[in-house]
């Protein structure tokens, strides 16, 4: 075969070998902003850390790893040669590179450290574009903490090692590891999102807080993990246990993995359906307030919805900018094309509206005030319910920027759109943040205050922003349908809080563009309808990736 019908020309060059942190102007000054108001004295120190994990982020090692997890997905062993019930799963070692990588790099360490959420939203959002699917345990991992919290005696005894940045694979008994990693089992069969249905039964024992489980969990996230929170019926009503997979004494609890979710994306990740039999468990808080006691767990994974939505939408962003800057088609760069100019700044919007909202509630985190956890109450539901809702589409369309390439798996653009809609399932679908934020509105007027002297410091600085907070405040008031409203309401309460972010911090063309098409009703149903006067050179400059 002639080699000169090979001769390459007109292909991007890899992407590979950039800091991933560093040339994300948005994630970059939302951090800073942030710090230089809570914790000047960090500010070099985060840099540092941040910069370091984002050039292994951008490296052609982590890229390998998480092409590699993906494409040797994990495998369940039920029994080991001799007919032992093991119940374990085996993973690529690209995954525990990744994870290994991500354990000590904080990502499960954020209650304990100054500024802690922060950094940790940060180097989450940085680390999930290496690969999303090990983002899973540590999200779990990080969030337990606050669960855990509710007894002391059990604080004292797992906080250390969930925030350990030691990362040890395998299953031995959890004092004999250098750290360890939390999963979660709520869900059945029977009752999906509705868990005060779930019939797994808890039955106690003579000693103080034990009791032994029996039922089916439908959905088991990270079940190599050792240990797990698990909602049951107690005699005393729905109550939260923690599951250890191996006891003090160095014997298996019973925990039978019965199979693995054979799932659209998230591949490289392990879900399960787990049975529990006469199965050991701790209780965590009261007898009948298993809910309220795992409630702080999911808020803090739903945080990470949005941040793992909002790393795959940048991600997303940096595929399609990095191939339109060294395609040419027509007699030019597709960079410089009109038409995809338009559809390269409205992608970057989205993109810098998801990560400068991941990061003020990262942000709120860290100041723990009353009125900062009011805002938090309404602000997450509805940040989780709208980042993860954009992100399919938009990776959707940045798959296209690249064509027929975008859509060969080679291009890990494929990946990504299968991972996208992850996020808006998960902790929750779309119905479930909707009625949550609709319960916070009706039971916590605290909450609404907070979200109104939230996007009130951006009144009079944009005509459009102020309608729609009008009109927002006008949707309020009228419980006539609020619950058939409700998906429309928490979108407005996004777009708004969205809205007055930029308003305030970003560059005046990027809250301009966002105010026109996503308040002032100036752009269309699809990415690229933005406005033509507006100014999209700069929206697609701050996109690239440059220093």
């Amino acid at each position: 075969m002639a080699a000169t019908t090979h001769t390459v020309t007109n292909q991007p060059p890899p992407l590979v070998g950039y800091d991933v942190y560093g040339t994300d102007r948005a994630l970059r000054e939302g951090v800073e902003r942030h710090l230089s108001a809570s914790a000047p004295e960090l500010l070099g120190e985060v840099r540092e850390e941040l910069s370091e994990l984002g050039r292994a982020a951008g490296s052609a090692q982590a890229q390998r790893w998480g092409a590699l997890a993906n494409e040797n997905p994990p495998e369940l062993r039920t029994h080991d040669r001799y007919g032992n019930r093991i119940d374990e799963v085996e993973f690529h070692p690209a995954w525990h590179r990744l994870l290994g990588h991500a354990v000590g790099a904080g990502l499960t360490d954020a209650w304990g450290r100054p500024a802690g959420h922060l950094r940790r939203a940060a180097g989450f959002f940085v680390w999930s574009q290496a690969e999303a699917g090990h983002g899973c345990p540590v999200s779990m991992t990080h969030a337990a903490v606050p669960a855990l919290r509710t007894d002391p005696e059990l604080a004292a005894q797992w906080e250390p090692r969930l925030t350990s940045h030691v990362y040890e694979e395998g299953l031995r008994p959890p004092a004999q590891k250098g750290g360890v990693l939390f999963g979660m089992a709520m869900t059945e069969k029977q009752g999906g999102s509705d868990v005060r249905a779930n019939t797994t039964a808890a039955k106690p024992l003579d000693g103080a807080g034990e009791y032994l489980l029996t039922g089916h969990k439908w959905f088991c996230s990270a079940p190599m993990s050792d240990g797990f929170l698990v909602l049951a019926q107690a005699p005393g009503g729905l109550t939260c246990f923690l599951v250890p997979r191996v006891l003090e004494d160095g014997t298996r609890n019973v925990f039978a993995i019965q199979r693995l979710k054979d799932k659209l994306g998230n591949r490289s990740n392990a879900s399960g359906e787990v049975e529990f039999d006469g199965t050991w468990a701790r209780r965590v808080g009261e007898e009948g307030r298993g809910v309220r006691t795992i409630i702080g767990m999911v808020a803090a994974t739903r945080l990470d919805c949005v941040l793992g939505s909002a790393a795959l939408m940048r991600q997303a962003l940096t595929q399609a900018v990095h191939h339109t800057e060294h395609r040419s088609a027509f007699g030019a760069r597709l960079i410089e094309q009109p038409l995809m100019r338009n559809v390269l700044a409205d992608l970057a919007l989205e993109s810098e509206a998801a990560t400068t909202l991941g990061l003020r509630l990262a942000a709120a985190y860290d100041a723990g005030t009353e009125q900062e956890r009011a805002f938090l109450r309404i602000a997450v539901p509805a940040a989780k319910y709208w980042v993860t809702k954009r992100c399919t589409p938009m990776v959707a369309e940045a798959l296209e920027c690249l064509g027929g390439n975008g859509y060969v798996e080679e291009s890990g653009l494929p990946r990504l759109l299968r991972e996208s809609p992850l996020n808006s399932i998960w902790e929750g679908s779309g119905n479930v943040q909707a009625l949550d934020v609709l319960r916070a509105l009706q039971r916590e007027p605290q909450a609404l205050n907070a979200f109104l002297q939230e996007v009130g410091q951006a009144r009079g600085a944009d005509h459009r922003l102020d309608s729609a907070i009008k009109g927002l405040l006008t949707e309020l008031a009228d419980l006539e349908g609020i619950e058939a409203r409700a998906r429309r309401v928490v979108e407005r309460i996004a777009l708004v809080l969205q809205g007055s972010l930029l308003v305030r911090w970003a560059p005046p063309e990027v809250a301009d563009a966002f105010c026109a098409s996503r308040l002032g009703g100036d752009g269309g149903a699809a990415f690229g309808t933005l406005p033509h006067s507006l100014g999209l050179g700069v929206l697609v400059e701050r996109a690239r990736i440059a220093g």
